[in-house]
Protein backbone atom coordinates (compact mmCIF):
# COMPACT_ATOMS: atom_id res chain seq x y z
CA UNK A 1 0.00 0.00 0.00
CA UNK A 2 1.45 3.36 -1.06
CA UNK A 3 1.44 5.94 1.73
CA UNK A 4 1.71 9.57 0.69
CA UNK A 5 3.69 11.02 3.59
CA UNK A 6 3.56 14.82 3.79
CA UNK A 7 5.21 14.98 7.23
CA UNK A 8 7.18 18.13 7.97
CA UNK A 9 9.95 16.15 9.63
CA UNK A 10 11.39 13.70 10.13
CA UNK A 11 10.47 13.38 6.50
CA UNK A 12 10.51 10.86 3.69
CA UNK A 13 13.68 9.70 1.96
CA UNK A 14 14.17 7.93 -1.40
CA UNK A 15 13.46 4.20 -1.44
CA UNK A 16 16.96 3.52 -2.76
CA UNK A 17 18.38 5.18 0.33
CA UNK A 18 16.16 3.16 2.66
CA UNK A 19 17.18 -0.06 0.93
CA UNK A 20 20.92 0.65 1.11
CA UNK A 21 20.73 1.85 4.70
CA UNK A 22 18.76 -1.21 5.84
CA UNK A 23 21.36 -3.51 4.31
CA UNK A 24 24.15 -1.61 6.04
CA UNK A 25 22.44 -1.94 9.41
CA UNK A 26 22.87 -5.72 9.06
CA UNK A 27 26.15 -5.76 7.16
CA UNK A 28 28.15 -2.73 6.02
CA UNK A 29 29.76 -3.37 2.62
CA UNK A 30 30.09 -7.12 3.30
CA UNK A 31 32.34 -6.43 6.27
CA UNK A 32 30.43 -8.81 8.50
CA UNK A 33 29.74 -5.90 10.86
CA UNK A 34 26.69 -3.70 11.23
CA UNK A 35 26.98 0.02 10.54
CA UNK A 36 25.70 0.44 14.09
CA UNK A 37 28.58 -1.44 15.68
CA UNK A 38 31.66 -0.31 13.75
CA UNK A 39 34.08 2.06 15.44
CA UNK A 40 33.66 5.68 14.45
CA UNK A 41 37.47 5.71 14.23
CA UNK A 42 37.53 2.82 11.79
CA UNK A 43 38.76 3.28 8.24
CA UNK A 44 35.26 2.41 6.98
CA UNK A 45 33.52 5.18 8.87
CA UNK A 46 36.23 7.79 8.32
CA UNK A 47 35.66 7.24 4.60
CA UNK A 48 31.91 7.71 5.10
CA UNK A 49 32.43 10.93 7.03
CA UNK A 50 34.87 12.29 4.44
CA UNK A 51 32.54 11.50 1.56
CA UNK A 52 29.55 13.06 3.32
CA UNK A 53 31.45 16.25 4.06
CA UNK A 54 32.81 16.45 0.51
CA UNK A 55 29.41 15.84 -1.08
CA UNK A 56 27.79 18.59 0.97
CA UNK A 57 30.31 21.10 -0.35
CA UNK A 58 30.17 19.76 -3.90
CA UNK A 59 26.38 19.91 -4.18
CA UNK A 60 26.36 23.52 -2.98
CA UNK A 61 29.24 24.52 -5.29
CA UNK A 62 31.42 25.33 -2.28
CA UNK A 63 34.24 22.86 -2.92
CA UNK A 64 37.74 24.26 -2.53
CA UNK A 65 39.62 25.90 0.28
CA UNK A 66 37.13 28.56 1.40
CA UNK A 67 34.63 26.43 3.34
CA UNK A 68 34.64 23.63 5.88
CA UNK A 69 31.71 21.23 6.26
CA UNK A 70 30.90 19.71 9.63
CA UNK A 71 28.46 17.11 10.91
CA UNK A 72 27.54 17.98 14.49
CA UNK A 73 24.74 17.09 16.90
CA UNK A 74 21.91 18.90 18.65
CA UNK A 75 19.87 19.95 15.63
CA UNK A 76 19.29 23.52 14.54
CA UNK A 77 18.34 24.29 18.14
CA UNK A 78 21.96 23.85 19.20
CA UNK A 79 23.06 26.13 16.37
CA UNK A 80 20.82 28.92 17.67
CA UNK A 81 23.12 29.18 20.65
CA UNK A 82 26.35 27.95 19.07
CA UNK A 83 26.45 30.68 16.42
CA UNK A 84 26.00 33.35 19.07
CA UNK A 85 28.42 31.68 21.50
CA UNK A 86 31.15 31.74 18.86
CA UNK A 87 30.56 35.04 17.08
CA UNK A 88 28.30 37.45 18.99
CA UNK A 89 30.71 39.93 20.52
CA UNK A 90 28.74 43.17 20.42
CA UNK A 91 25.54 43.15 18.38
CA UNK A 92 23.93 40.85 15.82
CA UNK A 93 21.07 41.50 13.41
CA UNK A 94 18.15 39.09 12.97
CA UNK A 95 15.14 38.72 10.70
CA UNK A 96 12.11 37.37 12.57
CA UNK A 97 10.08 35.23 10.17
CA UNK A 98 8.67 32.55 12.45
CA UNK A 99 9.02 30.15 15.33
CA UNK A 100 12.60 29.10 14.60
CA UNK A 101 13.78 32.68 14.10
CA UNK A 102 12.25 33.60 17.45
CA UNK A 103 14.08 30.74 19.14
CA UNK A 104 17.38 31.81 17.55
CA UNK A 105 16.81 35.38 18.75
CA UNK A 106 16.07 34.18 22.28
CA UNK A 107 19.32 32.20 22.46
CA UNK A 108 21.42 35.01 20.96
CA UNK A 109 20.21 37.45 23.60
CA UNK A 110 22.06 35.36 26.18
CA UNK A 111 25.36 36.40 24.60
CA UNK A 112 24.95 39.97 23.43
CA UNK A 113 22.74 42.63 21.93
CA UNK A 114 20.23 41.67 19.24
CA UNK A 115 18.68 44.01 16.68
CA UNK A 116 15.57 42.63 14.96
CA UNK A 117 15.58 44.33 11.56
CA UNK A 118 12.16 43.12 10.50
CA UNK A 119 9.32 40.91 11.68
CA UNK A 120 6.12 39.48 10.21
CA UNK A 121 4.76 38.35 13.58
CA UNK A 122 1.92 40.88 13.47
CA UNK A 123 0.43 38.94 10.52
CA UNK A 124 1.15 35.48 11.93
CA UNK A 125 4.30 35.21 9.85
CA UNK A 126 2.47 34.98 6.52
CA UNK A 127 5.17 36.89 4.62
CA UNK A 128 8.86 37.80 4.57
CA UNK A 129 9.21 41.33 5.97
CA UNK A 130 11.19 44.09 4.28
CA UNK A 131 14.39 45.13 6.01
CA UNK A 132 17.61 47.05 5.54
CA UNK A 133 21.05 46.63 7.08
CA UNK A 134 22.14 50.14 7.92
CA UNK A 135 25.16 49.61 10.18
CA UNK A 136 27.87 47.15 11.09
CA UNK A 137 26.91 44.04 13.05
CA UNK A 138 28.83 40.96 14.10
CA UNK A 139 26.58 39.03 11.70
CA UNK A 140 23.10 38.92 10.15
CA UNK A 141 20.99 35.81 10.85
CA UNK A 142 17.98 34.61 8.87
CA UNK A 143 15.89 31.47 8.27
CA UNK A 144 15.60 30.64 4.58
CA UNK A 145 12.42 28.56 4.81
CA UNK A 146 9.75 28.60 7.47
CA UNK A 147 8.36 25.11 7.90
CA UNK A 148 5.44 26.05 10.14
CA UNK A 149 4.11 29.07 8.25
CA UNK A 150 5.03 28.11 4.69
CA UNK A 151 7.15 31.10 3.67
CA UNK A 152 10.54 31.16 1.98
CA UNK A 153 13.14 33.84 1.36
CA UNK A 154 13.81 34.41 -2.33
CA UNK A 155 16.47 37.10 -1.97
CA UNK A 156 19.26 37.68 0.50
CA UNK A 157 21.07 40.92 1.31
CA UNK A 158 24.24 42.08 -0.39
CA UNK A 159 26.36 43.11 2.56
CA UNK A 160 29.88 42.94 3.91
CA UNK A 161 28.46 41.67 7.20
CA UNK A 162 28.70 37.89 7.64
CA UNK A 163 25.42 36.16 6.77
CA UNK A 164 24.33 33.17 8.86
CA UNK A 165 21.39 31.14 7.60
CA UNK A 166 19.27 28.35 9.06
CA UNK A 167 18.45 26.20 6.00
CA UNK A 168 17.10 23.23 7.89
CA UNK A 169 14.01 22.74 5.75
CA UNK A 170 15.12 23.74 2.27
CA UNK A 171 18.82 22.91 1.97
CA UNK A 172 19.64 21.08 -1.30
CA UNK A 173 16.18 21.93 -2.69
CA UNK A 174 16.98 24.93 -4.89
CA UNK A 175 19.96 26.62 -6.41
CA UNK A 176 21.29 29.74 -4.71
CA UNK A 177 24.62 31.53 -4.68
CA UNK A 178 25.68 29.73 -1.52
CA UNK A 179 28.97 31.62 -1.47
CA UNK A 180 26.98 34.63 -0.20
CA UNK A 181 26.62 32.87 3.13
CA UNK A 182 29.36 32.76 5.71
CA UNK A 183 27.70 30.07 7.80
CA UNK A 184 24.87 27.70 6.88
CA UNK A 185 23.36 25.13 9.20
CA UNK A 186 20.65 22.52 8.78
CA UNK A 187 19.17 19.74 10.85
CA UNK A 188 19.28 16.56 8.79
CA UNK A 189 15.71 15.42 9.34
CA UNK A 190 14.01 17.52 6.66
CA UNK A 191 15.82 17.19 3.34
CA UNK A 192 19.07 15.46 4.13
CA UNK A 193 18.72 12.35 6.29
CA UNK A 194 17.29 10.98 9.56
CA UNK A 195 17.36 12.94 12.79
CA UNK A 196 20.60 12.97 14.73
CA UNK A 197 23.05 14.95 12.62
CA UNK A 198 23.33 18.66 11.93
CA UNK A 199 25.18 19.91 8.87
CA UNK A 200 27.22 23.10 9.22
CA UNK A 201 29.06 24.82 6.38
CA UNK A 202 31.35 27.59 7.53
CA UNK A 203 33.78 29.96 5.84
CA UNK A 204 37.29 29.22 6.96
CA UNK A 205 37.96 32.90 7.67
CA UNK A 206 35.32 32.75 10.41
CA UNK A 207 37.17 29.97 12.20
CA UNK A 208 39.91 32.47 13.10
CA UNK A 209 37.37 34.94 14.47
CA UNK A 210 35.84 32.81 17.24
CA UNK A 211 35.68 34.25 20.75
CA UNK A 212 38.35 32.98 23.13
CA UNK A 213 36.08 31.68 25.90
CA UNK A 214 34.01 29.14 23.95
CA UNK A 215 33.95 25.61 25.47
CA UNK A 216 35.34 22.86 23.26
CA UNK A 217 32.03 21.16 22.47
CA UNK A 218 30.55 24.48 21.34
CA UNK A 219 33.61 25.64 19.40
CA UNK A 220 33.45 25.36 15.60
CA UNK A 221 37.23 25.42 15.25
CA UNK A 222 37.63 22.46 17.60
CA UNK A 223 35.22 20.45 15.47
CA UNK A 224 36.86 21.61 12.23
CA UNK A 225 40.35 20.72 13.48
CA UNK A 226 39.06 17.24 14.43
CA UNK A 227 37.24 16.73 11.09
CA UNK A 228 33.89 16.41 12.87
CA UNK A 229 35.30 13.65 15.06
CA UNK A 230 35.92 15.54 18.31
CA UNK A 231 33.39 13.25 19.99
CA UNK A 232 31.51 10.18 18.77
CA UNK A 233 29.43 11.34 15.80
CA UNK A 234 25.89 10.13 14.96
CA UNK A 235 27.10 7.37 12.67
CA UNK A 236 23.77 6.21 11.25
CA UNK A 237 22.44 9.69 10.47
CA UNK A 238 25.66 10.70 8.71
CA UNK A 239 25.76 7.48 6.68
CA UNK A 240 22.16 7.90 5.48
CA UNK A 241 22.81 11.57 4.73
CA UNK A 242 25.76 10.49 2.59
CA UNK A 243 23.55 8.01 0.72
CA UNK A 244 20.92 10.68 0.20
CA UNK A 245 23.49 13.12 -1.19
CA UNK A 246 24.77 10.39 -3.52
CA UNK A 247 21.19 9.94 -4.71
CA UNK A 248 20.76 13.68 -5.24
CA UNK A 249 23.97 13.84 -7.24
CA UNK A 250 22.83 10.91 -9.40
CA UNK A 251 19.56 12.75 -10.08
CA UNK A 252 21.47 15.65 -11.59
CA UNK A 253 22.11 17.67 -8.46
CA UNK A 254 20.26 20.69 -7.13
CA UNK A 255 19.44 22.18 -10.53
CA UNK A 256 17.43 19.12 -11.51
CA UNK A 257 15.76 18.56 -8.16
CA UNK A 258 14.69 22.21 -8.07
CA UNK A 259 12.77 21.76 -11.33
CA UNK A 260 10.84 18.88 -9.80
CA UNK A 261 10.25 20.76 -6.54
CA UNK A 262 8.88 23.80 -8.34
CA UNK A 263 6.59 21.64 -10.46
CA UNK A 264 5.16 19.99 -7.34
CA UNK A 265 4.59 23.36 -5.68
CA UNK A 266 3.02 24.84 -8.81
CA UNK A 267 0.49 22.00 -9.07
CA UNK A 268 -0.55 22.24 -5.43
CA UNK A 269 -0.69 26.03 -5.20
CA UNK A 270 -2.72 26.17 -8.39
CA UNK A 271 -5.36 23.94 -6.79
CA UNK A 272 -5.31 26.01 -3.59
CA UNK A 273 -5.89 29.21 -5.57
CA UNK A 274 -8.55 27.86 -7.93
CA UNK A 275 -10.52 25.72 -5.49
CA UNK A 276 -13.02 27.88 -3.53
CA UNK A 277 -12.83 25.51 -0.57
CA UNK A 278 -9.20 26.33 0.17
CA UNK A 279 -7.14 29.38 0.99
CA UNK A 280 -3.38 29.66 1.34
CA UNK A 281 -1.87 31.02 4.54
CA UNK A 282 1.22 32.73 3.14
CA UNK A 283 1.39 35.62 0.70
CA UNK A 284 1.87 34.43 -2.87
CA UNK A 285 5.21 36.19 -3.40
CA UNK A 286 6.74 34.46 -0.37
CA UNK A 287 5.29 30.97 -0.70
CA UNK A 288 7.55 28.07 0.14
CA UNK A 289 8.16 25.34 -2.41
CA UNK A 290 8.88 22.97 0.49
CA UNK A 291 5.94 23.54 2.85
CA UNK A 292 2.55 24.63 1.52
CA UNK A 293 0.19 25.85 4.24
CA UNK A 294 -3.53 26.23 3.63
CA UNK A 295 -6.94 26.19 5.32
CA UNK A 296 -10.48 25.25 4.46
CA UNK A 297 -12.72 28.24 3.74
CA UNK A 298 -15.66 26.30 5.19
CA UNK A 299 -14.93 24.17 8.25
CA UNK A 300 -18.12 22.20 7.76
CA UNK A 301 -16.17 20.19 5.15
CA UNK A 302 -13.38 19.29 7.59
CA UNK A 303 -14.61 15.82 8.56
CA UNK A 304 -15.39 14.90 4.95
CA UNK A 305 -12.03 16.15 3.69
CA UNK A 306 -10.06 14.31 6.34
CA UNK A 307 -11.96 11.08 5.69
CA UNK A 308 -11.10 11.44 2.01
CA UNK A 309 -7.44 12.01 2.87
CA UNK A 310 -7.41 8.85 4.94
CA UNK A 311 -9.03 6.82 2.16
CA UNK A 312 -6.35 8.09 -0.26
CA UNK A 313 -3.58 7.02 2.17
CA UNK A 314 -2.45 10.60 2.69
CA UNK A 315 -0.63 11.02 6.00
CA UNK A 316 0.64 13.89 8.17
CA UNK A 317 -1.17 16.75 6.43
CA UNK A 318 -2.30 18.51 9.61
CA UNK A 319 -1.00 22.04 9.99
CA UNK A 320 0.95 23.28 12.98
CA UNK A 321 -1.25 24.42 15.87
CA UNK A 322 -0.12 28.05 15.40
CA UNK A 323 -1.55 28.11 11.87
CA UNK A 324 -4.15 25.35 11.90
CA UNK A 325 -5.52 23.89 8.72
CA UNK A 326 -3.14 21.83 6.63
CA UNK A 327 0.51 21.69 5.66
CA UNK A 328 1.90 19.71 2.76
CA UNK A 329 5.65 19.22 3.05
CA UNK A 330 7.13 18.42 -0.35
CA UNK A 331 10.79 17.72 0.26
CA UNK A 332 13.14 16.38 -2.40
CA UNK A 333 12.08 12.74 -2.04
CA UNK A 334 8.36 13.52 -2.35
CA UNK A 335 7.11 12.22 -5.69
CA UNK A 336 5.05 14.27 -8.09
CA UNK A 337 2.49 11.46 -8.04
CA UNK A 338 1.87 11.95 -4.31
CA UNK A 339 1.18 15.64 -4.85
CA UNK A 340 -1.20 14.78 -7.68
CA UNK A 341 -3.12 12.39 -5.38
CA UNK A 342 -3.56 15.22 -2.86
CA UNK A 343 -4.76 17.60 -5.57
CA UNK A 344 -7.23 14.99 -6.82
CA UNK A 345 -8.72 14.70 -3.33
CA UNK A 346 -9.01 18.48 -3.02
CA UNK A 347 -10.68 18.68 -6.43
CA UNK A 348 -13.06 15.86 -5.55
CA UNK A 349 -14.07 17.70 -2.38
CA UNK A 350 -15.04 20.71 -4.49
CA UNK A 351 -17.31 18.50 -6.57
CA UNK A 352 -19.29 17.73 -3.41
CA UNK A 353 -20.43 21.34 -3.01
Amino acid sequence: MKIHNFCAGPSILPNEVFNQASRAVKDLDESGLSLLEISHRSHAFVNIMDEARDLALELLNLSGSNYTSLFLQGGASSQFLMTAYNFLKNEAAFLNTGTWSKKAIKEAKLFGKVDVLGSSEDKNFNHIPDFTISKAYDYFHCTSNNTIFGTQMNTFPDTEIPIFCDMSSDIFSRQLDFSKFDLIYAGAQKNLGPAGATLVLIKNDLLDNIKSNVPSMMNYKVHADKSSMFNTPPVFSIYVSMLNMRWLKSMGGINEIEKNNRKKAEILYSEIDLNPLFKGHSEIKDRSIMNATFNLTDDSFKQTFESMLSEANIEALAGHRSVGGYRASMYNAMSLDSVKVLVEVMSELESKI
